[in-house]
């Protein structure tokens, strides 16, 4: 359909078709999330989806949708700087929705749930493509929006101690791989706000966590992107911790542990 329904169907507030079957205008706005251009992607196909979801319109199909979402995250994967990582952004973007639908109420199986997070998790550590603002196509970010995923599945019923802790262990391996430039459009952010998804469940305990934060923080000092991004990572993580709502159990323990692998990071500055 042309750019033009879609634009009407946004002036209604995104109210449902009456006049086409979901099934077919599914198919039409799952094409539309890989589309290069952000007026059809952004403003249309994402949106819609997101609030059909989100308004239980996929309530009993909730399921097949997740499923197709997961499908678009190997779309091209392992291609670097070309327009497939749209679709597999935006599907998981879109699959996030499906689990956050299923965090307010059960609609599909606990072990769909683990396995939808399976599959974000692998295509988050698998994807080349780390562009975030892609000039003249919008924002690609794939490593925020799996972070946003991940923060979904965090907060997951579904979601136990095992889970939480390979989430941690997902965002580690994806802050600490190498890259050919550091992230800087908000995404050690969006990671660390995952990470904090997971801290506020109260679960995983400070035995766990605190090997986690030193072996982020032993990763490289000298500058290099990967190493920015560690750093970023963990400041992200200290200033959400110390500042955040709803603060986890672990917060003031885990704050001393931050701030001491801060102090070896950055040792210069006691020299000042």
């Amino acid at each position: 359909m042309s750019g033009s329904y879609w634009e009407a169907v946004r002036e209604t507030g995104l109210s449902v078709p009456s006049d086409r079957p979901l099934d077919e205008l599914t198919a039409e706005l799952t094409r539309m999330l890989g589309d290069p251009d952000p007026e059809i992607r952004e403003a249309l196909a994402h949106p819609a989806l997101s609030t059909w979801i989100a308004q239980g319109v996929y309530d009993d199909l909730l399921s097949g949708l997740g499923d197709g979402m997961a499908a678009g995250l190997v779309v091209g994967l392992g291609d670097a700087d070309s327009d497939s990582v749209f679709r597999r952004s935006y599907s998981a973007l879109v699959l996030g929705a499906c689990i956050a639908r299923d965090n307010e109420r059960p609609l599909v199986p606990g072990g769909k749930v683990l396995e939808w997070g399976d599959r974000v998790a692998t295509w988050l550590l698998r994807e080349r493509d780390l562009r975030g603002f892609v000039v003249g196509k919008g924002w690609a970010h794939a490593v925020a929006h799996g972070a946003d995923a991940l923060a979904t599945l965090a907060s997951s019923p579904h979601v136990a101690t095992p889970e939480l802790t390979v989430i941690l262990d997902v965002v580690a391996d994806r802050v600490l791989a190498p890259v050919a430039a550091a992230y800087g459009q908000g995404e050690p952010d969006r990671l660390a706000r995952a990470t904090m998804a997971v801290l506020r469940r109260d679960l995983v305990p400070l035995t766990v966590v605190e090997p986690w934060v030193a072996r982020i923080g032993a990763s490289t000092a000298v500058p290099a992107p990967d190493a920015g991004n560690a750093e970023a990572f963990l400041r992200a993580l200290y200033l959400q911790l110390a500042l955040g709502p709803h603060p986890p159990e672990v917060r003031a323990d885990l704050l001393l542990t931050l701030v001491e692998v801060l102090r070896r990071r950055n040792a210069d500055l006691r020299r000042r």
